[in-house]
């Protein structure tokens, strides 16, 4: 790390007056949905994963992948570099379609850690991906807002500070993410360099990285820099960072140039199949799941041409379709069966995996809101996956964020996290001094036991009202939403930005100036 960034780290750490992750905060952290100030470390899952696979399955999974790489081949549209390195590494390329012998990618993916730490300007928010680790992440992508006022509307740069702020403040989101919303109020060729300073200023988070465009990539990479340090940035992982695969079986010029840039500075890529299946996959899980390692295979194996050795995800995004309609359906059984299946494919070449998170096709915070993204999440952590795109604030099919619903998530996230403990079969978790004192026929109200363990016995939400009808009543009625929409408000009275060093400040402020200033805006 940078002397800059060790002194950040050091002033940081002052500021707080104690660890992130310990004492009071995190106890009170772990047994609720949290609060300000709260922080809760990635997630050392305790559960088994459940599999949905034996190993014929996968094994023919497998064997008609290699069919597909080697017979019907992948594109790698207008990059001339990829499809010279190709040939280098003993592809038969046709045009921009390029065909793999058997065999070819898997070797590659040999130089690919299978778990990596992706480190945080706070050394205290650093992650682990890979393992049995598993890491939250908001939402990513949406143009549009659900505002604190009920207003669906276009996002704005202020939309994407809040959602950043609240992703510092959530205990149980260990990472910034990336484009937490779409800020249209902003160039289009500049908004990524207000975005990445969002990252940097509000929180103290892991981010992610813009891949827009090449250039963009770069200009994250040197802020990062500047954050970092050369030598850390090129030695270490600071930024993970999402490639889409134009599905189906095509990697375009765009999504290539980003990836060249973070694999040359060993940054992290999740190389991730954009899958709505009927249209972009075939109908069936076993044949999404075919083309999905196909192109996972390939673009991750590209990554170590580039630089072996770099950090490389398996991710896969898989939803259904309507078949009246076309409209992308979230929540049903067959992407559930995708990211199962996706992921044990995963743990068999050895890379981190993401899917997943919160998604849903409604329009409100409401109960389908609720019922899909529950039934996503369950999947999600169920399969073990390591990094959580979307884990809070997706609504409408992913076109916006949701302030509402980003507080009601973060919510769930905590019960999802205190689920991954698993089971206490410590002294004080089997409770046999309890059972002794009470015996037969009375109650553990009263106990010792009960006593010494009442405050973190159980999972608080924050959003729930427990409460009883005439409670209820008496402080208005309120629903979950409503609640959501209280909480976020005083999240964001409350906000305080962790310490940044102010050299860094003017330094970040200075790049940004000199590369607005350097071209004309454009909206397009």
């Amino acid at each position: 790390m940078s002397e800059h960034a060790a002194v950040d780290q050091e002033a940081s750490n002052a500021r707080r007056g104690r660890g992130a992750s310990g004492g009071a905060a995190a106890r009170r952290a772990a047994r609720s949905g949290g609060g300000p100030g709260t922080q809760l470390t990635y997630i050392k899952r305790k559960i088994n994963v459940y599999e949905v696979l034996d190993e014929e399955g996968l094994a023919l999974i497998e064997k008609n992948t290699d069919t597909v790489l080697e017979e019907i081949g992948i594109i790698f549209r207008d990059d001339a570099e990829a499809l010279q390195l190709w040939k280098e590494a003993g592809a038969d390329v046709k045009g921009e379609r390029v065909h793999f012998p058997k065999g070819l990618c898997r070797s590659l993916l040999k130089t690919a850690p299978s778990i990596y730490t992706q480190h945080a300007r706070n050394s205290e928010r650093s992650v682990q991906i890979g393992g049995n680790a598993t890491v939250f992440a908001p939402v990513y992508g949406p143009p549009f807002v659900r505002d604190l006022d009920g207003v669906r509307r276009y996002a704005t740069i202020e939309d994407f500070q809040n959602f950043v702020k609240l992703a510092y403040m959530a205990p149980s989101i260990h990472h910034s993410g990336g484009t937490v919303c779409e800020p249209v109020d902003v160039p289009v060729n500049k908004r990524h360099l207000d975005m990445i300073y969002s990252h940097i200023k509000y929180s103290d988070k892991p981010f992610m990285g813009s891949v827009t465009a090449p250039e963009r990539a770069e200009d994250t990479v040197a802020m990062a820099k500047i954050v970092f340090g050369d030598d850390f940035v090129e030695n270490n992982t600071v930024l993970t960072s999402l490639i889409n695969a134009n599905s189906p079986m095509v990697f375009d010029e765009t999504m290539l140039g980003a990836l060249k840039v973070y694999s040359r500075h060993n940054q992290a890529c999740i190389v991730t199949p954009f899958i709505l299946a009927g249209a972009m996959s075939p109908v069936t899980v076993a044949g999404t799941l075919t083309q999905v390692l196909a192109e996972v295979l390939a673009g991750a194996s590209f990554t170590q041409l580039i630089r072996p050795g770099a950090p490389v995800l398996f991710g896969t995004f898989a939803s259904s379709i309507s078949m009246q309609s076309g409209a992308p359906t979230f929540g049903t059984p067959e992407p559930s069966l995708v990211s199962y299946g996706a992921a044990q494919l995963a743990r068999r070449l050895g890379l981190p995996f993401r899917t997943g998170g919160s998604l849903c096709a409604s329009k409100v915070p409401d109960a389908q809101a609720a019922y899909e993204s529950a039934n996503t999440l369950n999947s999600t952590i169920l399969a073990g996956t390591n990094f959580v795109l979307h884990s809070a604030g997706w609504l409408e099919g992913g076109l916006a964020s949701c302030y509402e619903k980003f507080m009601m998530d973060i919510d769930q996230l905590g019960m999802t996290q205190k689920f991954s403990e698993g089971v206490d079969l410590s002294e004080n978790g089997q409770a046999m001094d309890a059972i002794r004192q009470v015996g037969p026929g009375s109650h553990y109200l009263g106990c010792d036991h009960t006593q010494a363990n009442f405050q973190t016995a159980f999972y608080r939400s924050n959003i729930a009202d427990n409460n009883s009808y005439e409670q209820w009543l008496a402080e208005g009625e309120k629903t979950a939403p409503q609640r959501a929409n209280e909480l976020a408000r005083r999240w964001l009275e409350s906000y305080e930005a962790p310490y940044l060093d102010p050299s860094i400040d003017e330094a970040l402020k200075d790049f940004i100036a000199k590369k607005k200033g350097s071209m004309p805006d454009a909206f397009t």
